[in-house]
């Protein structure tokens, strides 16, 4: 007994996922999945009777005494039959259309969740993980349980109420002939259910397969014009073609798991078709039977076909919606390193410069120590120019500025708050960044320099695109402010896509802005421009300033200079002072660096 209730509360557990997820997506949806559920039980309601009245004709017409159902003429049956079919034909297509509008709303809600918990996962999640496999498995993996939401539960349960109802009947009409049909059922239902242990790893291998080889494709569309220039077009297809067959095979093997489900049904159905008839038969020529109800064993036998199928169905699908939900329970199970506060501390001024302090910070990727012991001050409204060569740990700092990762050791305060406490909207509101790579959207003008903020008035964007110098380019927009940008910038020069991260920076009105190698790939006539935008930025010491460098001529204007060298501060001081003394390292870079007499100046 012992035995029999643990298998009973394993067997519980092993359905929490689908009943939590059935639970989440569903309950919003009662009033749907009632009408659903009263369309699928008067679909099989009216199912049962059309038999029941081509009994009735069928007997009547060869003057069997008391055929006549409900004591109606043969005419009247007819039109009767006619009616019933009509409706059932119209429940069912009812059914279908309700169905489907619950499988889209559900699994369209269950995207928008997923897609929003990747965006809130931290940096490490998205740094080993490509863009094609985040697609499969928010759209895939999400896409497979179209089904399962709209279907599972209730068409499960409606096509077991018909098969019950169907043997019930028969046993009704005959107990030999609704026993077969009973032994029929119990064997074709634990046939089925025998199968699914086999075919659940199986699609869940294929889920797999399909999220690599997508991951994959991203990847090297993205990489395009490297594997063209440096000649590894060889390498990519072949790579294109294992992980596609990879994935193939993977199709296959579920396919062939899945099919063995259904053949094993169709093989059983024919055994108990065959069965059904034979009974009905021999009991004919005994007399047991007349003609009507033979042909009501018949037709009720075929009919068992429709629920065995459709069971069988839901199993495969559900046997596909187990490896999706297991990648998609895996998916959500992942959660943020970078929390905010429970109690979070209220949020420095929004319109003034704010300090920025580095304490003691330290951080490691890993095993590998990027920064230690980075400790700074730079005052409200001041600029500080951080110098160093490539992988000194310039970019990191900005990246924790903005809680983008956690520090390991020491503390980043704004305005004197651990930044830690406060809320991560809070931070980001305030703080800013324009990068080298700028970041553009298919979608208007307007909505890439709002951010899809609708609370900010167009006359303000035109404002602060004429204030950077972008009156001309926008100017010449046939649309407006409701210009459609292609994905990536295209069309638009590396200067102008600066340009536009510099007007976001105004209209969110950050007053601490980090620039992060921003001019390192702009011409001369388009540097000027972002220098005007530079000063646009510092106007009335507003906002404080991070510039991070490998040119010198991008520092001329801060105040303060760091020089980074292997995740440590090798110099730290005014950018006066460091340049007025021989020996520091920021007077021998300006001896040695290309610009030295603006520097100097």
């Amino acid at each position: 007994m012992r035995s029999f209730l643990s298998r009973v509360v394993s067997r519980m557990n092993a359905l929490k996922p689908y009943i939590d997820l059935l639970s989440t997506y569903l309950r919003p949806q009662r009033s749907r999945m009632l009408a659903l559920a009263a369309l699928l039980i008067a679909t099989i309601g009216l199912q049962l009777l059309i038999p029941q009245i081509l009994r009735s004709f069928i007997d009547s017409a060869i003057g069997v005494t008391g055929a006549h159902l409900f004591g109606l003429s043969l005419t009247t049956l007819a039109v009767v039959f006619i009616g019933v079919a009509l409706l059932q034909q119209l429940t069912s297509v009812t059914a279908t259309y309700v169905s489907e509008n619950v499988a889209w709303t559900a699994t369209n809600r269950l995207r928008a969740d997923l897609a929003e918990h990747c965006l809130n996962l931290d940096m490490p999640f998205h740094n080993t993980h490509t863009p094609g496999d985040m697609i499969e498995r928010v759209d895939g993996d999400v896409s497979a349980l179209a089904n399962f939401f709209s279907q599972f539960v209730i068409k499960l349960g409606a096509n077991a109420v018909l098969l019950l109802a169907v043997v019930l009947l028969m046993l009704r009409e005959d107990v030999r002939v609704g026993g077969v049909l009973l032994a029929f059922v119990i064997v074709a239902i634990a046939g089925l259910v025998s199968l699914r242990k086999i075919t659940v790893p199986l699609w869940r291998a294929e889920r797999d397969a399909f999220s690599d080889y997508w991951g994959f494709v991203e990847e090297r569309i993205s990489g395009t014009e490297d594997i063209r220039s440096l000649g590894a077009e060889r390498y990519t297809l072949h790579r294109f073609d294992t992980l596609y067959h990879r994935a193939f095979r993977a199709v296959m093997r579920a396919s062939f798991g899945g099919n063995a489900a259904i053949n094993t049904a169709f093989l059983l159905f024919a055994f108990g078709v065959a069965a059904s008839l034979a009974a009905g038969a021999y009991l004919l020529t005994q007399g047991a039977l007349s003609l009507g109800a033979v042909y009501l064993v018949f037709h009720y036998a075929n009919l068992m076909q429709q629920p065995i199928n459709e069971i069988t169905r839901e199993l495969e699908g559900v046997q596909q919606a187990a490896a999706s939900i297991g990648r998609i329970r895996e998916l959500t199970a992942i959660k943020p390193l970078v929390k905010e506060a429970p109690q979070s501390a209220p949020a420095p001024g929004a319109n003034k410069a704010l300090a920025v302090q580095f304490d003691d910070v330290s951080f490691s990727y890993g095993e590998t120590l990027t920064l230690s012991g980075i400790t700074l001050t730079v005052a409200p409204g001041q600029v500080l120019g951080l110098l160093g060569r490539t992988g000194s740990g310039k970019s990191t700092m900005a990246r924790l500025l903005f809680r983008l990762y956690d520090v390991t050791g020491g503390a980043i305060r704004l305005d004197g708050v651990d930044i830690r406490q406060l809320k991560l909207d809070d931070l980001r509101s305030r703080v800013g960044m324009v990068t080298q790579e700028v970041q553009l959207f298919h979608a208007t003008l307007r909505d890439n320099l709002t951010f899809f903020d609708r609370t900010i008035p167009d006359a303000r964007i035109v404002q602060v695109i004429d204030e950077l110098g972008l009156r001309s380019w926008f100017d010449a927009q046939t649309h407006g402010l409701d210009t459609e940008l292609q994905a990536g910038g295209s069309g638009l020069s590396a200067g102008e896509a600066q340009l536009l991260a510099f007007a976001r920076v105004f209209l969110r009105n950050q007053r601490v802005v980090v620039l992060d190698e921003a001019t390192s790939r702009l011409d001369l006539a388009s540097e000027r421009l972002i220098e005007r935008a530079v000063d646009r930025l510092l106007a009335g010491h507003e906002r404080t300033l991070i510039i991070i460098a490998h040119r010198l001529s991008t520092v001329q204007r801060a105040d303060a200079i760091m020089i980074l060298e292997d995740g440590r501060s090798a110099e730290h001081g005014p950018r006066a002072a460091l340049a007025a003394n021989p020996a520091s390292r920021f007077a021998q870079l300006l001896r040695t660096g290309a610009h030295s007499e603006l520097l100097a100046s």
